[in-house]
């Protein structure tokens, strides 16, 4: 093929990469696997760059693990042979599930290994989509016994939309746009929403939560251009009539509701939260419960009845609740979120939990502002940047007897983890959950606790 150059794919890389080498220039790769002897596209490959990306067009040697994609526009050499590019969202869905975890697993070794200098053998859980999921306990098993396909676990689903007024995706790092007519990873609440045929012009683009309890689903659309009403009309009558949809105003501020509500009903664990369409929630239809049961895990041997403890990078609530339930109205939970909408979400889910502080705002300043409070237990679930150094400080100076972290970023974790070795924390066990089947994306879910 023209324009391609023939590469062997080295070792998978962090951010859904392998890593080949051409004429000693380092070049990461999408959509092959380690081994793999391929033809590959340069997408960036700027002189003065120290590396450069590519995406394989054709493969010469396939690895054993390689399978036929399940979803047409993420298939990188059927996409080019098109004429096309490949869609984000489904990096991974040419390789079998067990090796996608064992290569989301290297990926977390990999990055503790250098970032935090500490060796330790991961594996990566299965989370199916069914009702027999993970076990809860730590050590208790993989939920292997229990796998799928990987499909249909998105509660969640962000689209664009092309010239055309019909639902498209990005793909990887580019503006440009690419019509989809299903999407394999969401639940059946969003395929069924009719928005694949829809005219949606005058929209840019299109968010869709369809909770897992299977009440009323929330269509948002971001409009791009000020509409009449009988537009307006329009769009309402080309979505299924059981789902709420709201509109965003082409200048932004906070969405108006067309139909139904603002937003929608979740439950994990017992608990019962509102998440509005500005709203944060884990996107696959198992993660709520699943980290959950691991950050209690974490946490119950420290707290109990009277305790205190704080919810960090809180959302919408999803771990303060049951803190809130463990501790009792004698104790006290600190849930900080910097997110303004996602932060009303939870105050409104919380309004009546008096022993709960529900706090909006950058979670150091917070922490600077609650200097010398005591926490006996800190759940830490920071966006995909991490903590950071200042938040590790902050809590090394607090000494809580233990913090759960939840991570959705290897690098980011280990990076933090370094941080909190350096001052003499200890990791005392580590739990990795496939989440994201047929991306490369894995969260992460670990016990630390202070030095004597």
């Amino acid at each position: 093929m023209s324009g391609a150059l023939e590469l062997r794919l080295g070792p998978i890389a962090h951010g859904g990469h392998t890593v080949a080498r051409h004429e000693g220039r380092v070049i990461f790769v999408r959509h092959g696997i380690p081994g793999e002897l391929v033809r590959a596209r340069l997408t960036e490959s700027e002189e003065g760059k120290r590396f450069w990306r590519a995406d394989v067009v054709e493969v010469l040697e396939p690895s054993p693990a390689r399978r036929p994609h399940f979803w047409a526009p993420a298939d990188s050499p059927a996409a080019y042979a098109a004429g096309t590019v490949p869609v984000g969202g489904a990096e991974f869905g040419h390789i079998e599930l067990a090796e996608q975890r064992r290569l989301k697993a290297a990926v977390v070794r990999e990055q503790l290994t250098r970032l935090a200098h500490l060796e330790l053998e991961v594996e990566v859980e299965a989370v199916p989509v069914g009702d027999a999921g993970p076990t809860a306990g730590r050590g208790e098993g993989s939920g292997h016994a229990a796998d799928d396909d990987g499909l249909h676990w998105r509660t969640r689903c962000s689209f664009a939309v092309d010239a055309s007024g019909r639902l498209a995706m990005h793909a990887h790092r580019s503006e440009a746009t690419v019509p989809v007519q299903d999407m394999p990873l969401a639940v059946d609440g969003i395929e069924r929403l009719g928005l694949w045929d829809a005219d949606l012009s005058g929209v840019a683009r299109v968010e869709v939560a369809a909770p897992a309890s299977g009440t009323t689903p929330l269509v948002v659309l971001t409009l791009s251009e000020d509409v009449p009403s009988n537009r307006l009309r329009e769009l309402l009558d080309a979505i299924d009539g059981d789902a709420s949809v709201s509109v965003v105003d082409p200048t932004g501020g906070a969405p108006l509701t067309l139909r139904g509500r603002g937003s929608v009903a979740e439950e994990a664990g017992g608990f019962h939260y509102t998440v509005t369409g500005e709203g944060f929630w884990q996107i696959h239809r198992r993660a709520p419960e699943t980290l959950m049961a691991a950050v209690l895990d974490a946490v119950r041997p420290v707290l109990g009845e009277g305790g205190s403890a704080a919810d960090l990078y809180a959302g919408a609530g999803l771990f303060t609740a049951p803190l809130a339930s463990i501790v009792g109205q004698s104790g006290s939970v600190l849930s900080v979120e910097g997110s303004p909408g996602t932060s009303r979400d939870a105050r409104r889910t919380f309004k009546r939990e008096r022993h709960v502080d529900v706090v909006q705002g950058r979670v150091e300043r917070v922490l600077r502002q609650h200097a010398g409070a005591s926490f006996d237990a800190v759940v830490l679930d920071p966006p995909r940047a991490g903590a950071g150094r200042e938040v590790v400080r902050q809590l090394v100076a607090a000494a809580p007897r233990a913090v759960a972290y939840v991570a959705c970023d290897p690098a980011s974790f280990a990076r933090d983890l370094g941080w909190f070795r350096e001052a003499g924390w200890s990791l005392e066990w580590l739990r990795a959950f496939d989440l994201y089947p047929h991306t490369h994306h894995v969260e992460t879910v670990a016990l630390l606790t202070p030095g004597a």
